[in-house]
């Protein structure tokens, strides 16, 4: 239930948000007057009992969040107060607390101007559903990388219409894979493809360079936040997010200099990523729906429970990575870090106590494809994978957690990434890998939501991948435009009864392009 101290405000104080005819009149002013919410609702995080809203506002003014299991809100079970201010840019997000388990909620968000409490915008309502208690069947999309290489919004074609077929899947919630923005590549108003047509872009002033200033990189979650696709799958389905390299620039790693050729082509003016880096994390946090970690502000991995059938890993891939080298490193240290020591401590911890059925690990990039750092220079590794043969470098890390996965005798664990701009399906097999200290898993890429389609990319046999399945452009097509049909997602269900899991590759017109029922391991 709601705090005594906003009692008043949130069950009593009717009149504050419109809901009494006679104390609401002094609100009904003219519409240009009242603050309004710009950017739809978003929701994330969500588990048994809490979940993260989210929304943005035209103005200063106070946010009132309240929420209901009911479409009519006529009874308001809880909820509290924000203040959206130009520190944040307007953004507001809390903590819906003390829900009910799987469960629909719906919330609603109205503002109220600062300086005349009585002028009220219109509300907002969104939607998601609590993680269940008991062994409901789950099922959730994920995929990567929105708006690259400078295809961005071209209404006459539907704008970015993946988003509607996820939607369409009604997923208790949505993983996006990171890139979730592409800070770095301008979108320019028109584009020729091949078949003579244009692509005709929604454009802004915050996309037509790549971003440096703060007002930049959060300029490009507004421009997605555009989208009618977007946001219409944003108000009913909650999102976890976790971010790669776009959101501040091309495979970039903490301390990098800006003096690579492609980074003289966008003209930075930092010297270092570093200061790119700081202003893009606070964008992103502002406007994604995620919890905030007091111990480590801008943490970005974490888990997510999601009931007894599925725990959520959320890794961050790039925070905590040393260079971009060849990475052949023999022995670990900080030039072989890739989740870094402190996150991997965390993950065995997380994963050795977890009693979920399946543990997916949601990775930003995947484990066993080589991605070149710098392939102007044909130069280093961007990824974990740098070759065929034993273990080196990032490798040494990845061999350690799957070593400890398997004598931890932790099972039903699948990861599931993006990055590459392709759908695979990879079956990892000790067997025929060249360090076998491990149990078989299944790894499963998807994307892009809506960018360039490239690949595919060559499997390194230091883990033995096996490619059950692939689908990318014909060989010598690269940067294809979302109109090729190259737009991918995944779709994961578990069942409820059997605790089997389905994981089902499709496409933007949401065709079933391949699947495999995984059945979960006892013991």
């Amino acid at each position: 239930m709601v705090s005594s101290r906003r009692q008043l405000l949130l069950t009593g104080g009717a009149g504050l948000v419109g809901l009494a005819s006679g104390l609401a009149r002094p609100g009904l002013s003219r519409a240009a007057d009242r603050p309004i919410l710009t950017h739809g609702l978003q929701s994330g995080d969500v588990g048994s009992d809490s979940a993260i809203v989210w929304a943005r506002a035209d103005r200063p003014c106070r946010a009132i969040v309240e929420w209901s299991t009911t479409e009519s809100f006529s009874e308001i079970r809880g909820g509290t107060v924000a203040d959206a201010l130009p520190e944040t840019d307007g953004t507001v997000k809390v903590a819906l607390t003390d829900l009910p388990p799987g469960q629909d909620i719906l919330y609603r968000i109205r503002l109220e101007d600062l300086a005349a409490p009585t002028i009220r915008g219109p509300a907002q309502v969104g939607r998601f559903r609590t993680a269940p208690a008991d062994r409901r069947s789950v099922s959730f999309c994920w995929s990567g990388d929105t708006a690259g290489q400078g295809w961005g919004i071209d209404e006459a074609r539907g704008g970015m219409t993946i988003y509607k077929a996820m939607l369409g899947n009604r997923p208790d919630f949505f993983l996006h894979s990171g890139d979730t923005i592409y800070a770095d590549g301008p979108i320019a108003a028109e584009v020729m493809l091949p078949d003579g047509t244009l692509w005709r872009n929604r454009v802004t002033e915050a996309v037509a360079k790549p971003a440096e200033t703060l007002a930049e990189f959060r300029g490009r979650y507004k421009y997605n936040l555009t989208d009618a696709n977007v946001l219409a799958m944003n108000a009913a389905v909650p999102i976890l997010a976790q971010w790669d390299d776009h959101e501040v620039t091309n495979n970039w790693w903490p301390g990098e200099p800006l003096t690579r050729a492609e980074h003289l082509r966008k003209k930075y003016a930092d010297p270092n990523v570093r200061a790119l880096e700081v202003r893009a994390s606070r964008a992103f946090h502002e406007y994604m729906p995620m919890r905030f970690e007091p111990a480590e502000p801008g943490r970005v991995y974490r888990k997510i429970a999601y009931g007894p059938l599925v725990d959520v890993f959320m890794l961050d891939m790039r925070s905590y990575r040393g260079p971009n080298g060849e990475n052949r490193e023999t022995r670990y240290g900080p030039d072989a870090y890739f989740l870094g020591p402190v996150q991997l401590a965390w993950l065995k911890r997380a994963l050795a106590e977890s009693r979920a059925t399946w543990k997916v690990i949601a990775a930003d990039m995947p484990l066993g494809l080589v991605v070149t750092y710098d392939p102007e220079r044909s130069f280093g590794s961007e990824a974990v994978a740098q070759g065929d043969g034993p273990p080196l470098g990032r490798e040494l890390e990845i061999a350690d957690l799957l070593r400890f996965i398997k004598t931890a005798n932790i099972r039903n664990t699948v990861w599931l990434t993006a990055d590459v701009h392709y759908t695979a399906a990879h079956h990892y097999d000790p067997n025929k890998a060249r360090f076998q200290e491990f149990e078989p898993f299944w790894e499963f890429v998807s994307g892009p939501l809506h960018a360039g389609t490239f690949g595919p990319n060559k499997l390194d046999d230091t883990f033995g991948p096996q490619l059950r399945f692939v689908k990318a452009p014909p060989e010598g097509q690269a940067n294809l435009s979302p109109a090729a049909g190259y737009q991918f997602f995944g779709h994961v269900a578990v069942d409820g009864r059997t605790e089997q899991m389905t994981v089902t590759l499709k496409d933007a017109a949401d065709a079933d392009l391949w699947h495999v029922t995984l059945d979960p391991a006892r013991g």
